[in-house]
């Protein structure tokens, strides 16, 4: 078609081909999906000091301050056969070992036997009246089954042991992996030495650190 001066109509083309559109696109999406994968893979893998729980007194707080150190976690009974013997070795390992490289963690629970049925103040006040326990305690909880707690569910996921009754003991290493579970009839003097290990290679890595 001519125009009114007698030259050729020409029509505006793009400055980008069409053809390069789609590849762009496609090397976009696939530069997202990377991205996000790579996020993913950096997300910090749970432990079990990722949780946060609720304390004797009520409050929610991070198990994220017992980081760096190691942990006996016990779920404990007031009125159990087994409580005078460890609540007296337990006050023991803590006084012996914590509270700076070792802690036992408290948590009451009612599920075996009905042997902790008072209320969170009572049973505060029984463990340090009685026992003189300086150890951290918590709220009563579950720690079996699906009512469990979460941090009981990963302690249970990481070494496929289940508390069957009071005082099961699990340890925890200082980047919060579970080390080993005991049930009740295991003391907690069998389990020291496993306990002081963990301790003794925490105190010798700050010391090459100096």
């Amino acid at each position: 078609m001519l125009d009114p001066e007698g030259s050729v109509e020409h029509k505006p083309t793009s400055s980008f081909p069409k053809v390069f559109l789609i590849p762009l696109a496609m090397l976009l999406a696939i530069a997202a999906l990377v991205l996000l994968a790579f996020s993913a893979t950096q997300q910090k893998e749970p432990d079990f000091y990722t949780f946060k729980v609720v304390n004797i007194r009520g409050k929610l707080v991070s198990l994220e301050k017992y980081r760096g150190s190691v942990s006996l976690v016990v779920n404990v009974a007031s009125e159990c056969g087994y409580t005078d013997s460890h609540y007296k070795a337990l006050q023991q390992l803590q006084r012996d070992l914590g509270p700076y490289h070792f802690n036992v963690l408290a948590f009451p629970c009612n599920q075996f036997g009905q042997q902790e049925p008072d209320t969170n103040k009572e049973i505060e006040s029984f463990a340090r009246k009685t026992y003189g326990a300086s150890f951290p305690m918590f709220s009563k909880i579950a720690v079996s089954g699906a009512a469990a707690i979460p941090a009981f569910k990963y302690l249970i996921e990481s070494t496929g042991e289940e508390p069957t009754w009071n005082f099961w003991k699990y340890l925890v290493d200082p980047n919060g992996k579970v080390v080993k579970a005991w049930d009740s009839t295991v003391s907690v003097e069998e389990i020291r030495p496993h306990v002081t290990e963990l301790v003794r290679k925490i105190i010798l890595k700050k010391k090459d650190e100096l």
